[in-house]
């Protein structure tokens, strides 16, 4: 070991507390952008595992009714490697100890074995036997979510008629990852399930013998989609076809590569804020040092060290600690991202978890770490290779005072000496007090970051289910029926007021840009589902000849209030049609496009119809009307407002909570780091100032405070600023989070920035007590012998 390097480690034991902090908060931003790239590629490859393994399908297609001759045309079609047909209808379930319906999607699996795609992943129990038609195997958090284990019943309303079902087995399927009943915005395991059942059982229940109506196709490597999809819809669509989808459009993986793109989203951005911190911290670390060993330097010099040498011995000091905090914040950051997946992999329920980060996290993690404190170090490190050796021996020079003009003198006049001091202190060195207020400034804006989405949450939640919805029940049609059906709702028990409801799909474009969405049909004098405008808070009339757009989908297609849009139906007769944008409004889940259901009716050249009843509820008829639809055929989907709002904070709650906890962890440990480095940088730079008080009879606690008002002042500058930029970077993230999905409100509510504001109060008062402690044990013989 040369001697440089024996200086090195006696320099970092001597620093060992301020180079723990910023390993610490090294170690922060390493393990925040670990955490997010390991999970998303663990959730990247868990995902495309089990889509291989179970032969997810490329391609998906509804009929109303579709001969099996149609399939084999299907099968020849350019670039089709496999085609299986199906039979999918809802059905309502009565599970026995539950008051409410239940929507099960009926799902037929052959009795020999497994489909040929979408396989299932067989998770308790056995498969169906030949010639049992009333035995099912259901998805696995349904079954959870009600008790149900091998040689459970339940009812099943089946096209009218009443079946006992038996449960032989529990199952999952890459098919419904994301499990969502018809309408829903979240998935409720309880009040919706997948039942598979044999395709002879599906087939005499509902006259299909021969046909289908739901077909999934696998495609081979490098087929052209789009022209698969095409062909698809021309075959179907004299058999009442939907739009074909691909598996990108496919609803369950829609929504789970949502969720990996906004872990991607994350990765970016948090990382970013704590290694630049680091840089500033190692900045101010080293700048100390050096100055405290200009005399060092001139000495190393004199015995002819070179600027390289000298140079590279403060780089390493550097390093070693960006290496300390690498491997500890890669440490942490594997076994968060691990917990973090593991979550993820409960909550989108995967039979099967690949976690393997790859070397391309660690090394990118730590290439970031090191250039930002080799940045944050490179200034210092010249200004210490650039001192001449006569000089570097000599002090520095002294700091230059000036008179204080009569106003400022005033207002120091108010107050006591020491905090005189702290202030002038502060006023001499402006630029290290800017950046240790900006440090602890962005430890307050990541804490409201982090505790703002139970802020979100509430707020979508108010507007989505309370203000843009006003009904207690959404019934929904197995398919549309005459308007005359909304009379037989009315007259259900406890129904106080019905409206009806249309969803037809359709593809929306302007020139080249094209969006597959749907059009909402809604009554001229709606009042359970109004038009309503998160913007202004206040509803819009329903237009009578045009539509009314969502702002977000008007911004993809690029038009505006009195523009022109083609739409392409995708049901019925499949009219395409030019209709004018008449009104925009703001919303926070997808992208509507709205219209008046006579209109919507007209356009499909059809009778008035709805698909599905809005119902005003006396809360106290509740068990009544739910007896009422578990017997009434027909119907698809019953979707009721509390239960789906329950699902909804259960959901994203669950989630939140954990990246919370994580989120506050290490904002308090930034807040931490920047204020101890501060407060130990000001105690080397001021211990013989302090003893010399000492002397002449302060007490340590005055000692103390003049030391610490310094940080203290600091501090309080630096919480309003933190909550100021802490509305910045909400304001950021609900742009970047701003999908064809959800927009995430930019609300912050008063708590959040007090409970930010006390959080990074006790992560800094916690460094302060630990300075205070070495300021109560300074040796004041030595540090007065101290040579200036």
């Amino acid at each position: 070991m040369t001697t440089l390097d024996r200086k090195l480690w006696r320099e970092l034991w001597h620093l060992r507390g301020q180079a723990l902090a910023v390993a610490v908060v090294i170690a922060s931003g390493v393990a925040m952008l670990v955490m997010s790239m390991s999970t998303v590629e663990a959730l990247d490859d868990t995902t495309r595992a089990y889509y291989q393994r179970n032969r997810f399908g490329d391609v998906f297609a509804f009929a109303v009714r579709a001969p099996e001759t149609v399939a084999r045309r299907i099968a020849e079609l350019p670039g089709v490697q496999s085609v299986d047909v199906r039979i999918g209808k809802y059905a309502t379930l009565d599970i026995d100890g539950l008051a409410e319906p239940v929507i099960g999607r009926l799902q037929s699996i052959p009795e020999d074995g497994q489909p040929p795609l979408n396989r299932l992943t067989l998770r308790s129990g056995r498969w169906l036997e030949p010639g049992r038609r009333d035995e099912v195997i259901i998805n696995e958090p349904f079954a959870e979510a009600h008790g149900m284990v091998e040689g459970a019943q339940f009812s099943a309303l089946i096209n009218g008629h009443y079946r006992r079902l038996t449960v032989v087995g529990t199952a999952l399927s890459p098919e419904f990852v994301y499990a969502l009943g018809p309408g829903a915005l979240m998935p409720d395991d309880k009040r919706f399930g997948i039942v598979w059942m044999s395709r002879q059982a599906l087939e005499s229940a509902y006259d299909l013998e021969g046909a289908f109506n739901d077909l999934s196709v696998s495609l081979l490597r490098g087929a052209a989609v789009d022209a698969v999809l095409r062909d698809i819809d021309t075959l179907l669509e004299p058999y009442g076809g939907f739009r074909a989808v691909a598996r990108a459009d496919q609803l369950s993986n829609w929504f789970v590569m949502n969720e990996i793109a906004q872990q991607r989203t994350m990765s970016t951005i948090l990382p970013t804020i704590f290694l630049a911190v680091a840089a500033f911290l190692t900045y101010m670390v080293l700048t100390r040092l050096i100055a405290t060993e200009r005399s060092e330097i001139g000495l190393l010099k004199a015995f002819g060290y070179t600027h390289w040498e000298i140079s590279w011995h403060y780089m390493k000091l550097v390093l070693v600690i960006a290496v300390a905090g690498i491997l500890l914040g890669s440490v942490l950051g594997a076994m968060f991202g691990l917990d973090n997946t593991r979550r993820y992999a409960d909550f989108f329920r995967f039979p099967l978890l690949i976690y393997r980060p790859s070397a391309n996290a660690f090394l990118l993690a730590a290439l970031v770490s090191v250039a930002t404190t080799v940045a944050g170090a490179v200034g210092a490190v010249r200004r210490a290779a650039s001192l001449p050796p006569a000089e570097a021996m000599r002090p520095p020079q002294p700091v230059i005072y000036r008179h204080t003009d009569s106003g400022r003198r005033q207002l120091l006049a108010l107050v006591d000496q020491p905090t005189r001091i702290a202030l002038r202190q502060i006023g001499r060195w402006p630029l290290r007090a800017f950046f240790t207020v900006a440090g602890i400034s962005m430890s307050v804006a990541l804490l409201v970051v982090g505790l703002q989405w139970s802020d979100m949450i509430d707020e979508m939640a108010e507007r989505y289910f309370f203000d843009a919805q006003r009904q207690h029940a959404m019934i929904g049609l197995s398919e549309a029926q005459a308007m005359t059906a909304l009379q037989d709702f009315k007259h259900l028990p406890g129904v106080i007021a019905a409206e009806p409801l249309r969803f037809v799909s359709a593809d929306f474009h302007v020139g080249t840009r094209r969006h597959r969405g749907a059009i909402n049909g809604v009554p001229a004098d709606t009042v359970l589902q109004p038009i309503h405008d998160e913007a202004t808070g206040h509803d819009l009339p329903v237009p009578q000849d045009g539509l009314a757009m969502a702002t977000r989908l008007a911004q993809k297609l690029d038009v505006g209030v009195g523009d022109m849009v083609w739409v392409d139906i995708q049901q019925g007769q499949r009219p395409s049609v030019q209709l004018p944008v008449t009104t925009l409004f703001e919303t926070m889940i997808a992208m509507p496009a709205v219209m008046d259901l006579q209109a919507l009716n007209r356009l499909l050249k059809e009778r008035p119809s709805l698909e599905y009843a809005n119902l005003l509820i006396d809360k106290r008829a509740e068990g009544e009307l739910f007896r009422a639809l578990k017997s009434m055929p027909g119907i698809g989907a019953v979707m009721i407002k509390q239960a789906a709002l329950d699902s909804f904070h259960d959901t994203i709650g669950e989630q939140m909570l954990i990246y919370t906890g994580i989120f506050a962890m290490f904002a308090g440990a930034l807040g931490f780091g920047v204020v101890y480095n501060s407060a130990r940088i000001a105690l080397s730079e001021r211990g013989r100032e302090l003893a010399t008080l000492r002397v002449l009879g302060f007490t340590r606690g005055e000692i103390s405070y003049i030391l610490l008002a310094e940080v203290g002042l600091l501090i309080v500058a630096a919480l309003p600023l933190g909550c100021l930029a802490g509305r910045g970077l909400t304001l950021m993230i609900a742009h970047l989070f701003d999908t064809e999905l959800f927009r995430i409100p930019a609300t912050v509510q008063p708590s959040t920035y007090g409970m930010a504001v006390l959080l990074t109060l006790l992560a800094t008062v916690t460094s302060i007590a630990l300075v205070r402690r070495r300021v109560d044990q300074l040796d004041l013989i030595r540090v007065l012998k101290t040579r200036e």
